[in-house]
């Protein structure tokens, strides 16, 4: 707080100095973005992530397309490679927002920004629109190395079509940005970073793969309405289907959504 005196010697009302913090930032969910931006990228965990996932990704795309070669398995759109790479290289994209969560309520500085943003449904919604963007844009690039790398590996015995591929690329970066809401969520609802890895896996690995490997239709069927197996049915092309993509995408975007709202009771209903 700085005054100044009038020739008259009166002092003007008190005012704020000019380094005063919060003055010229932007407020509401606009400032919620901006700050959830800065401190995503502020660590190092998110780019060991993306690191971690582009890894991944070359790994699994060159093992995968060279046991289709080796097997002489008919030929596939070769996005399907990238496709498949998901299973694995979601957990990229989990870990990332679960960090952008979690670390805040292991440090403490979650109550920074809540009081900041003292609307909690404003910074989770920042929290989910950050970790969806960067998913969304990290999903494509995966995909795009995927694409390429099991080009190489397929050596002919896969198919390329230019508008198909994009869309294909496209829908990867969305089931990861819908994972990354999910994830989101779910780190809200538990607050704490191994509970949150413990429920995902199983629901976007464990569980998947017992109903898989038991086998059954009936089981085949939940499968179909978990996550990942719904975000099967819309990033691989040439597969057959119980639904159309777009009833796909909408049961992933139904789970992420119903995990934000849960997310969202939580942080309402607790203090941080």
């Amino acid at each position: 707080m700085t005054t100044s005196t009038t020739p008259g010697g009166r002092a003007d009302p008190a005012r704020i100095a000019p380094d005063t913090p919060g003055r010229g930032t932007p407020g509401g969910f606009a400032g919620a973005i901006a700050s959830e931006w800065t401190k995503l990228f502020s660590v190092r965990a998110p780019y060991l992530c993306l690191l971690a996932g582009l890894a991944i990704t070359a790994v699994f795309t060159y093992y995968y397309a060279s046991i289709a070669r080796i097997n002489e398995h008919p030929v596939q759109p070769v996005g399907n490679a990238a496709a498949s790479s998901a299973v694995l290289v979601q957990f990229a994209v989990v870990v990332l927002a679960t960090v952008a969560v979690t670390s805040e309520y292991s440090t403490g500085s979650v109550r920074i920004s809540l009081l900041s943003v003292p609307r909690r449904h404003l910074i989770q919604a920042a929290k989910a629109l950050v970790a969806a963007v960067v998913a969304f844009v990290a999903g494509t690039m995966f995909a795009v190395l995927g694409t390429a790398v099991a080009w190489v590996a397929f050596d002919g015995r896969a198919s390329f079509e230019a508008g198909p591929g994009l869309l294909q690329v496209l829908a990867i970066g969305l089931y990861q940005a819908l994972v990354a809401v999910l994830t989101v969520g779910v780190a809200f609802a538990t607050r704490h970073p191994a509970g949150s890895l413990s429920i995902l896996v199983t629901l976007l690995w464990a569980l998947p793969s017992v109903l898989l490997g038991l086998g059954g239709p009936a089981l085949a069927d939940v499968n179909d309405h978990l996550p990942h197996g719904s975000g099967e049915h819309f990033m691989r092309l040439g597969a057959g289907s119980p639904y159309t993509p777009a009833t796909a995408v909408l049961i992933v975007a139904a789970w992420a959504a119903t995990a934000h709202l849960i997310g969202l009771y939580v942080l309402r209903r607790r203090d941080a």
